[in-house]
């Protein structure tokens, strides 16, 4: 059983209260636009974590995250990227990758919209966007989401909201 702490588009902004939200969690995700690598740092001081690149992150966080990460964990395959579109619009770049090889589980950033829903024409995959967690964007409230990975299952889905942007 591993609880994660996902969040995204940052923007160079990490609220300090994510530090209690994430207290239980074994891991912590980024999802792309993290802004800068103290950001970064910050999170890996705080627990294990897997984050990728946005288009508004500079060479540094590209040096520290990849643009995709694909990995297993907890009997589930996952895919972290941070465009990919939404369900049944996936980026274009990333749609033959999912439907060649569908994860379990995709993760993603960039619209700064809240989703987590499955999509039945891939594999039944879980889709999950946990919004924004910074304050830059048009987003009304700042969300980040946890959850727990159990044996190829994901419980416990739980949105955070951080309060307005």
């Amino acid at each position: 059983m591993t609880r994660i702490g996902l969040l995204s588009d940052t923007h160079g902004f990490l609220d300090p209260y994510l530090f209690t939200h994430f207290a239980e969690c074994d891991e912590i995700w980024h999802a792309g636009d993290i802004g800068s690598v103290k950001i970064i740092d910050d999170l890996r001081a705080f627990k294990p974590f897997r984050g990728v690149f946005g288009n508004i992150d500079d060479r540094d966080v590209t040096h520290e995250c990849p643009e995709h990460q694909r990995f297993d964990l907890e009997g589930l395959s996952i895919w972290m990227t941070h465009i990919g579109g939404t369900p049944p619009r996936y980026n274009p770049i990333v749609r033959p990758g999912l439907i060649q090889h569908s994860p379990d589980l995709f993760v993603c950033g960039h619209s700064h919209i809240l989703k987590v829903t499955r999509d039945p024409k891939i594999n039944n995959l879980l889709f999950i966007n946990p919004g924004a967690a910074g304050k830059h964007g048009f987003h009304p409230v700042r969300t980040v989401l946890r959850f727990t990975l159990d044996a190829g299952r994901v419980r416990d889905m739980e949105v955070i909201e951080l309060g307005k942007r």
